[in-house]
């Protein structure tokens, strides 16, 4: 698909897409780009009156049928993602992993995870598996990593960051490798169960959107990052073109996507490279099994 773009999406009338973290950023522009296609979006958002607000800037008339809908979700909280699950019915065929957190200060979720991990990993995890029975037959789940990812490693000994000095950086980039190894292993375990659900990930390359400002804490870092986003960043519907190729683009199961432009930080997407670590099926094999441990939640189809 040469020249990807929100244009190149079909015609998803009668499909239905779950976007976590919706209400702003990459989730908001790829929902968007989904309604306009015909699909119905729901957003879920831990601020509701946020998700209205952004639901009401998108194709369709708010309350018919097929008009994007939100829903509060918290995934830092097993509690708000086990009753989003519970509330569900219906068929899927587009669950988007898009919401995270991004080097904030050392602070835990609801149930005592260190947030990132706790938030961008176990949440997700917890969601995709609860939900898993109703994603459509060849239905498609999509969680959006990094490239920051290179510089993580999962540290089976201290997950939480109990022990060791608080790195947030290291912590961010631990819990998108996570997301790359849960990535994969979810799709060896559909394609060992028989299903044709297809497991992809996505790297929004350098996307000009408010998450890193909302954690970045001293003047330095919100005028490195501005003038980053001025020199090099794409915008935010930019960014969310490498979730839409993972998500509708003929591609096999374990993709992995990105911008194809310079560095990989811009530009039409592509299959990208990941690194060795996300590419280890004994570690993602063994962080499958901490995370059920961790959240209770088990592969559905097993």
């Amino acid at each position: 698909m040469t020249g990807f773009s929100a244009a190149s999406l079909p015609d998803l009338t009668g499909r239905t897409a779950i976007v976590t973290g919706a209400n702003s950023g990459i989730g908001q522009a790829a929902a968007r780009a989904l309604a306009a296609a015909g699909a119905r979006v729901v957003l879920a958002v831990r601020d509701v009156a946020k998700g209205q607000t952004a639901a009401v800037a998108m194709p369709g008339i708010p309350g018919t049928p097929g008009a994007p809908e939100v829903r509060e979700l918290d995934l830092a909280s097993l509690d708000s993602v086990r009753g989003f699950a519970a509330a569900w019915d219906g068929g899927i065929d587009l669950l988007i992993n898009n919401a995270g957190v991004m080097i904030p200060p050392l602070t835990r979720t609801a149930d005592g995870f260190e947030s990132q991990f706790g938030t961008n990993h176990l949440g997700h995890f917890a969601l995709t598996n609860l939900l898993l029975r109703h994603v459509a037959g060849h239905g498609r789940v999509v969680t959006v990593s990094s490239d920051v990812h290179r510089i993580g490693r999962i540290d089976f000994d201290d997950l939480n960051w109990e022990r060791k000095r608080y790195r947030p950086w290291r912590a961010y980039g631990q819990s998108k490798l996570a997301n790359l190894l849960f990535t994969a292993e979810l799709q060896r375990r559909l394609s060992v169960a028989g299903s044709s659900v297809l497991s992809n990930a996505a790297h929004p390359g350098y996307a000009a959107t408010n998450l890193q400002f909302h954690s970045q804490r001293r003047s330095v870092d919100f005028l490195i990052g501005r003038l980053g986003n001025r020199l090099l960043a794409q915008d935010a519907a930019g960014g969310a073109l490498p979730t839409l190729y993972a998500a509708i683009a003929d591609i096999p199961g374990n993709s992995y996507a990105g911008p194809g432009g310079f560095a990989g930080l811009r530009g039409a997407p592509k299959l990208a490279a990941r690194s060795a670590a996300a590419r280890d099926p004994e570690t993602a094999r063994r962080l499958w099994t901490v995370s059920e441990e961790l959240t209770g939640v088990r592969f559905p189809l097993a």
